[in-house]
């Protein structure tokens, strides 16, 4: 028989157990909030965003599986953003209606809910669960708010241990609910100033070309034939973006070469060529005085660098020349080979591949050259159709 004061000592004991197993657990959540918080700074692109907070979230909470579902208005839907577990997968390929399941009361009501035992709740819906073969017994479901709008719903499924969600757990979730909904509203003011810098830079890079009847499009297509060799390559999504704007302002440094040159019907006199040479520093001068563009000013550069070292304003050679600017000269040559010029018809696209591969090592960069074309003859059919022989 335990005494008195054994039992004290037991009941202290576990008392103390206790303690340091809330206050091990109270540990971890500030410091997936701090994480977290940490990454909402560090992350430009939500989509990775969500992909690094929901696996933390999930292991914290310890549940079996957590979901980000974002609104569609126009189609009075949710659909998964982002979905862990076992099913997650599959999730994302589900489409759920406003009108119905847990996550469209929260989505519609814009309030929390936590349920235990889903069979006891009428606004559970087995949908998912049929689509995906996972048995759901208890969510906690908290929307994704920004100011007044409802963006979305996160959510948590299926203690792992059996146990029950509560109310630290409620207060967790939406915490990082918060979080999200600032990282959402973050990104989508920040693509509203991006296409707004699209929209100026493309306008910029058609007035550009309007200077040259024979170079109408020439920007757009170069920026578009750079980012098809790039994706034969690894590049971080700020890359595509700088390399988008390279590609499109490659030639602003033309504003300052005089009409008579840019429009001369035959070629340039040895007097003219060092003119015309002006344009790539001339271009890097112009956007020097642009934050946004700061990333692209070595692509429009360096863009008539050649790999050999004789190309101009540097004399740059081999990889001393930015890789994004080795393929903006690719993707420049191929356009101009393939477009009519004032003093040339234009080649067929198989021979102006050709030529690419034949100038491999001399004038371009070899792994420019291979990433362009091995990108390029995987494009649908219409794109490779040969324009006529020249």
């Amino acid at each position: 028989m335990v005494s008195v004061d054994r039992a004290g000592e037991v009941n202290e004991v576990r008392d103390i157990e206790a303690t340091v197993a809330e206050t091990e657990q109270y540990r971890e959540r500030l410091d997936l909030l701090y994480k977290v918080g940490k990454k909402v700074g560090s992350v430009s692109e939500v989509a990775k965003l969500l992909d690094q907070i929901l696996p933390m979230t999930q292991q914290t909470l310890k549940a079996e599986a957590s979901s980000m579902l974002l609104i569609d208005r126009e189609k009075n839907e949710l659909y998964f953003r982002v979905a862990e577990g076992k099913a997650g997968s599959l999730l994302k390929r589900v489409r759920l209606s406003m009108d119905s399941g847990i996550a469209g009361w929260v989505a519609r009501q814009g309030r929390p809910l936590l349920v235990n035992d889903v069979t006891r709740d009428t606004r559970f819906s087995r949908e998912t669960d049929e689509v995906t073969g996972f048995t759901t017994r208890s969510v906690l479901a908290v929307p994704v708010v920004s100011g007044r709008e409802v963006l979305g719903v996160l959510e948590v499924v299926n203690k792992t241990d059996g146990s029950m969600f509560n109310e630290q757990d409620l207060a967790v979730l939406m915490a990082l609910a918060s979080t999200a909904a600032i990282a959402i509203s973050n990104a989508r003011l920040h693509q509203e100033v991006l296409d707004g810098y699209k929209s100026t830079v493309k306008t910029l890079a058609a007035a550009i070309d309007a200077k040259d009847p024979y170079t109408c499009g020439h920007s757009q297509r170069v920026m578009e034939y750079t980012l098809l060799g790039a994706s034969a390559m690894a590049f971080s999504q700020g890359e595509l973006q700088a390399l988008e704007f390279g590609g499109l302002l490659h030639d602003v440094g033309k504003i300052g070469v005089e009409d008579a040159i840019l429009r001369k019907s035959g070629p340039l006199t040895p007097e003219e060529w060092p003119v015309m040479h002006t344009h790539p520093l001339i271009g890097a001068n112009i956007i020097d005085e642009v934050p946004f563009l700061a990333a692209a000013r070595d692509f429009i550069l360096y863009h008539h660098e050649r790999y050999d070292g004789t190309g101009y304003p540097e004399g740059l050679g081999g990889e001393d020349i930015p890789i994004g600017a080795r393929l903006l000269a690719v993707a420049d040559a191929f356009d101009t080979m393939t477009t009519d010029r004032s003093y040339r018809a234009a080649r067929s696209t198989d021979k102006a591949l050709n030529e690419l591969e034949r100038r491999a090592g001399i004038q371009f960069c070899p792994v420019a050259v291979e990433a362009f074309i091995s990108a390029f003859r995987k494009q649908p059919g219409a794109l490779l159709q040969s324009q006529p022989e020249a």
